[in-house]
């Protein structure tokens, strides 16, 4: 059991099974895009560990981007995400791979795979690390697929309650008897 803030967790994925699955993700993309152009995408703040421990396993020519999205122009906010921070890399007839942290009902990942397939790749995929396949509403479910997860309230390994326990590194859900 854990405290963060007014909430408690408890451990549900343990760092072991977390690096274990972040190997077997890195050996299928090294397979599936052996000899290919890759860039890389990650999506900023929940995936910075999960896109480090799975770069440290990428044996392929590729490059990595960090992006945010955001729902602001100046100081107003649009009320919807769509717009795609921080990417400065050309994509016409690249072979995209984009790193996300979790993704539960599917609405960012569609804006992001709207967003740049305006751009020309050639291909896009998804890898994420968790999914919520209960809550899932979108069109683009993830290529690659750490832990489908039920659709709990998680925190660690890069995942946040209030901007508290990214650096956790192990993933703990809600414990929702407290």
């Amino acid at each position: 059991m854990m405290k963060l803030l007014d909430k408690s967790f408890e451990v549900f994925i343990s760092r072991d099974k977390i690096q274990d699955k972040v190997l077997n993700l890195a050996d299928k993309i090294n397979s599936d895009f052996f000899g290919k152009d890759v860039l890389f995408i990650s999506v900023l703040n929940g995936s910075f560990m999960f896109t480090a421990d799975l770069m440290k396993n990428i044996s392929i020519d590729s490059e990595i981007t960090f992006v945010k999205m955001s729902s602001y122009v100046g100081t107003s906010s649009l009320g919807n995400v769509d717009q795609l921070i921080g990417l400065n890399h050309k994509l016409k007839d690249k072979s995209i791979i984009i790193i996300e942290d979790i993704i539960d009902t599917g609405i960012t990942i569609d804006k992001i795979m709207n967003l740049l397939s305006i751009e020309g790749a050639k291909e896009i995929k998804v890898c994420s690390l968790l999914f919520k396949p209960n809550s899932f509403k979108g069109k683009y479910k993830p290529d690659y697929i750490g832990f489908s997860i039920p659709n709990a309230f998680v925190v660690g390994y890069g995942l946040d309650y209030n901007q508290k326990g990214r650096n956790l590194d192990s993933i703990y859900k809600i414990n929702e008897l407290c």
